[in-house]
């Protein structure tokens, strides 16, 4: 294999791939990244068996060929490289890399040891959608995931498929996200389905998509594939059942206010300094419902109080909150004001934009 290619570009496959490798001991080629030249493209793969990443560059080949390298040595060893022009070629199982006044041997391993990327054969069932609104509602729910030992089924987020809408959503169980797009948004053939991707999957979808591509996305009983003209990712699904998430999430409250969302948000983040080892804050709003209180003390700091304006239809109990939670809630939400629908001290609160309703934060209370 002899190649000619900018850094730039390497480095950005590199990137892009070198998070799908693996530790394991026993099998030690998951940690090398598969380098492969063929007449028309330049390839990336790296794969720790239960997530694979594919990445296409470009360059000049001059002799096709390939192996598997070390990817954090590579990684290293590239990005700190200072000429732009890279000459790569293999002699055996030794990757030779060369620039303007530098040269490097680093031992790899035939690339026939890598193990085989799997795809979707079926690809007449496909879903097309921009990556700028792909990206944006994976970043708008996975905050509300959590990696669960004994709940496998909250180890991703679901992408629950209709013919009128695609409908993404997380929980760890303590609060929830729900997203939907409008099928003017995007064009399907689909079924109806549900499938969980895993956490992981979901990060590096968000890492590596870029908002001016058209994604693809294919699917079989146990996989699930992403497309692009430059990448490839191809992840198994989890297996479970995901909670019946239109049952858990309330539909009518007893108090509604609209907030202001930086104001609450520097308010939370101000009463979390004072808050316990469970992140409590307290909020309520007065019997005269035009403010709304955040409180929060601690034995060995002190305590706080921020009073903000609301505008609420009556009064709110206190309830206590984890404040962390609820941030990350107010960040998914784009607009100036923020409603919250209420019920009880112990009943589920819904906290989403003020006009705009196809982003839901579902957050439980906090039980002292």
């Amino acid at each position: 294999m002899k190649l000619i290619l900018l850094k730039t570009n390497l480095k950005e496959g590199l990137d892009a791939v070198s998070h799908a490798t693996g530790e394991n001991t026993h099998l030690p080629i998951l940690k090398n990244i598969l380098l492969k030249a063929s007449s028309n493209r330049i390839e990336l793969a790296g794969t720790n068996l239960e997530l694979a990443i594919s990445k296409y560059i470009s360059g000049k080949t001059i002799e096709e060929g390939g192996i598997a390298i070390p990817s954090g040595t590579l990684s290293s060893l590239i990005s700190n490289l200072p000429d732009e022009r890279i000459n790569l070629e293999t002699n055996s199982n030794t990757l030779v890399i060369k620039s303007d006044n530098y040269e490097a041997r680093l031992q790899g391993m035939s690339p026939e040891e890598f193990p085989l990327i799997p795809q979707i054969k079926d690809k007449e069932r496909y879903l097309k959608i921009s990556g700028g609104i792909l990206k944006e509602a994976l970043v708008q729910v996975v905050n509300a995931t959590q990696y669960s030992e004994w709940r496998q089924e909250l180890n991703g987020v679901l992408f629950d498929f209709e013919e009128s809408r695609l409908v993404f959503v997380a929980t760890d169980s303590f609060r929830l996200s729900k997203k939907i797009i409008a099928s003017s948004q995007f064009e399907s053939n689909w079924p109806a389905l549900k499938v969980i991707v895993p956490i992981k999957t979901i990060q590096e979808l968000i890492r590596i998509i870029k908002d001016t591509e058209i994604i693809s996305i294919y699917f079989d009983e146990s996989q699930i594939m992403f497309i692009s003209e430059e990448t490839e990712v191809i992840s198994r699904l989890i297996e479970g059942k995901f909670p019946d998430y239109e049952a858990i999430i309330p539909k009518t409250f007893e108090t509604e206010a609209i907030i202001e969302k930086g104001n609450l948000m520097h308010a939370l983040k101000l009463a979390g300094i004072f808050s316990g080892k469970v992140n409590d804050v307290h909020l309520k709003i007065e019997e005269g419902h035009k403010m709304i209180e955040i409180y929060s003390s601690n034995t060995q700091l002190g305590d706080n109080k921020y009073l903000l304006a609301v505008k609420s239809n009556k009064g709110m109990p206190e309830i206590i909150f984890n404040w962390r939670y609820f941030v990350d809630g107010l960040k998914a939400i784009s607009e100036k004001d923020i409603y919250m629908g209420i019920n009880g001290e112990d009943k589920p609160v819904i906290i989403r934009s003020v006009n705009d309703q196809s982003l839901v934060y579902l957050l439980m209370p906090i039980r002292m």
